[in-house]
């Protein structure tokens, strides 16, 4: 599409496939209140079923079921309700951990306990993987009859470190069974294995897993019936949640009137923005200003614009330069600041401003790696694949994320977490360079498309001299290595607040889906709507 009054040439995106959907979507008030009644009150039965007998007094069989429950209540997205109980009964499990497994010869069971150990930050060693291998130093193939067994291997070797390599077997010899597994199974276990091959449960979005176990336990035999109905009314509460904040952000979006104040180059994608973030209005609002500068710097301005826009949010102020900038540029430059301004409203009355002034700075950092890379892709530049990733790790937001995460959650954020960030710590370097592999291998012929040769792939490409098919075997594996560093890093991190660590591994969980089957912000119309349905509109039935 070609911008009649400046005479550059822009692609168009899909606009909003919801509209104002969302905006008048009905909510029942009085439902709400009563689902959060009738889950109060079913809540001390299911914390009973967990603290039945105090931590410390655990036997086998009994330690055993609870570990059982823990992943089950995981799984169902219902754990956030029973931390305090869930750390207790883990703290003392673990301490006894070789004696609990020492005559345990069950897959499923002994691959439960590593999931929910290493999910919790509890080192847990992959040895105990050892028992299940043969005299040729194999795992067996008897295993494979088990498919649930298989499954919970599968899903166990997902959290390996750079040195469990009994874990990279286990990741391949389950593979090798999966797919013939899928079609001997159950259906709804088949179900489950099919979309775990898709994306593990440990890389995906925890709602997105809560919203499949629900239907896939309910299917089971054995299942407990107070625990199913307390996950239903959980999953259905947080739906009628999320629809309210929905239509919050959704209001503020279009009373902000982009349509009218911007060339049409931006991605118009609020709903799908709520969907990546859920359930934190601040955050979305902050996603939005990603998502817009991103579009402004990457796919309109001209060079001497974005220049300006990016010296303008240096300084954080207007001044006699800004007043030469066209309309469009002040638009997103005032709409910036006056977001950030709504943030220091709500979060400097708590006594929290150092939250919003590091998230500034971050944001800056974001904003200059922003026009660095605008500058490569204008002249068609294809940098060393180190240069490339320099920037391309900083604007890929991960950092900045993290501090818009940090500045929505309170107290448990404070000053010191920001200056952790500020160091650019292991486990967050890993995890923008696997969003910066993932976005690009995901939009690459999108972005060879529309001319923009600026991307990892051709980095990579032109530095060593290869395929574009040995360059993405070959990013794949940097992603999966990175994958390993930020499960040793979560193990390793002591001293920076669970809280803190779980929204960073939430970041990459996000990422995962977003560029999963694609570039989801960008072109949601395929799975990233149909969540958008299962989660906001076919909603749970009781």
């Amino acid at each position: 599409m070609e911008d009649h009054e400046s005479g550059r040439r822009f692609r168009m995106l899909q606009p909003s496939q919801w509209d104002d959907y969302f905006l008048y979507a009905p909510i029942d008030e009085l439902e709400l209140d009563v689902l959060a009644s009738e889950l109060e009150a079913i809540k001390p039965n299911v914390r009973e079923m967990l603290m039945s007998s105090s931590p410390a007094e655990l036997g086998h069989d009994s330690a055993k079921r609870k570990l059982l429950l823990i992943y089950l209540m995981t799984s169902l997205g219902v754990a956030y309700h029973f931390e305090d109980e869930i750390e207790k009964t883990l703290a003392h499990a673990f301490e006894r951990i070789d004696d609990m497994i020492a005559n345990e010869h069950d897959l499923y069971t002994i691959a439960i306990f590593f999931w929910v150990f290493r999910t919790y930050g509890y080192n847990m060693s992959a040895d105990a993987f050892k028992r299940f291998k043969g005299d040729d130093g194999m795992f067996m193939d008897s295993l494979a009859k088990d498919a649930k067994g298989m499954l919970s291997l599968y899903e166990a070797a997902h959290l390996r470190t750079t040195r469990d390599y009994i874990m990279d077997e286990a990741l391949s010899f389950t593979m090798e069974h999966m797919e013939s597994l899928e079609g001997r199974a159950r259906p709804h276990l088949s179900r489950l294995i099919h979309n775990a091959l898709g994306l593990s449960q440990h890389w995906n979005m925890e709602i997105l897993v809560a919203m499949e176990y629900v239907s896939f336990y309910e299917q089971e035999e054995d299942h407990d019936e107070t625990l199913l109905k307390f996950s239903k009314l959980n999953f259905k509460l947080l739906q009628l949640i999320y629809l309210k904040e929905l239509r919050t952000v959704t209001k503020w979006y279009k009373e902000l009137d982009f349509a009218s104040k911007l060339p049409p180059y931006f991605r118009d994608r609020i709903v799908e923005l709520h969907f990546f973030v859920i359930s934190m209005i601040m955050l979305t609002k902050f996603y939005t200003v990603e998502t817009i500068t991103d579009d402004t710097f990457d796919r309109y301005a001209s060079i001497s614009e974005a220049e300006s826009l990016a010296n303008s949010l240096e300084r954080w102020a207007p001044d006699k330069d800004t007043d030469t900038q066209p309309d469009y540029l002040k638009f997103v430059f005032k709409f910036i600041l006056d977001v950030f301004k709504d943030f220091e409203r709500e979060v400097g009355s708590e006594g929290r401003s150092y939250s919003v002034k590091g998230t500034i700075e971050e944001f800056k950092r974001l904003v200059k790696s922003n026009l660095d890379l605008a500058k490569w892709a204008q002249i068609a530049h294809v940098p060393s694949f180190e240069d490339y990733m320099e920037v391309g790790e900083v604007e890929i937001t991960m950092y900045a994320t993290m501090a818009g995460t940090l500045m929505g959650m309170g107290h448990i954020a404070t000053k010191e977490t920001y200056e952790w960030l500020k160091s650019r710590p292991k486990l967050i370097q890993s995890l923008s360079i696997n969003g910066r592999l993932m976005n690009d291998m995901a939009g690459f012929e999108d972005d060879m498309s529309r001319g923009y040769v600026t991307t990892a792939v051709n980095c990579y490409m032109k530095q060593y001299g290869v395929t574009k098919s040995e360059a993405f075997k070959k990013l794949h594996q940097m992603r999966v290595d990175n994958d390993k560093i930020v499960n040793e890093e979560l193990l390793k991190i002591k001293d920076v607040p669970k809280r803190v660590l779980k929204e960073a591994i939430n970041c990459a969980r996000m990422t995962h889906v977003a560029y999963g089957y694609g570039e989801g912000l960008t072109h949601p119309e395929g799975k990233i709507k149909d969540y958008i349905i299962s989660l906001y509109i076919d909603l749970i039935r009781l």
